[in-house]
């Protein structure tokens, strides 16, 4: 395989079909029903399959998993270490910033600490941990013809601040957490 430098970014010979989407993420955690609490009970993620007590299946919208979640090496055990390689994040994309505010109000109601809220140009994002130390981003995308573009066509994407004022505005009616994660 034959790799150029093309606008300071390394480009591949071979492009991956169009088509190919991350369909999910397996996450090791220490306790499981924590776990549950927060990726079904303030989340809302649906649970599609338990495995006893040690893994759960988790989606949105009746698909057969887009979190899975499992203690087999891990039950009981502490979050990684700080400057340790790993996942980042876990990124869950909402369809429509009213269903991104709706996320945001649930995460407030639940008392979970946002460690951020971005403008990135081509999507707004909330950063937070789930109980188990894993980064995630709940995210909704701009539309396509809102992306900031270069002279030349080029993505240019950027960091700024994301108004929550103005985004939970946008939460319909009902959108706050009825019951505690703890009812799950």
């Amino acid at each position: 395989m034959k790799d150029e430098k093309a606008n300071g970014t390394l480009r591949s010979s071979y492009v991956a079909d169009p088509a190919v989407r991350i369909g999910h993420v397996h996450l090791k955690v220490a306790d499981l029903r924590r776990a549950l609490r927060f990726y079904a009970g303030v989340l809302g993620l649906e649970v599609m399959q338990m495995w006893a007590d040690s893994a759960a299946f988790l989606s949105a919208g009746g698909y057969h998993h887009h979190i899975a979640l499992n203690t087999w090496e891990s039950l009981g055990g502490p979050p990684p270490a700080p400057g340790t390689t790993g996942l980042y994040h876990t990124a869950i994309l909402y369809p429509t910033r009213a269903a991104l505010a709706t996320a945001l109000r649930r995460v407030l109601a639940a008392e979970i600490p946002l460690q951020g809220a971005a403008d990135h140009g081509v999507s707004q994002s909330l950063y937070l941990s789930d109980p188990d130390g894993n980064g995630v981003e709940l995210y909704c995308d701009k539309p396509k013809e809102q992306w900031p573009r270069g002279a030349n066509g080029e993505l240019q994407m950027y960091t700024r601040a994301l108004d929550l004022h103005a985004l939970l505005k946008e939460a319909p009616e009902g959108a706050e957490l009825k019951t505690g994660p703890k009812d799950l």
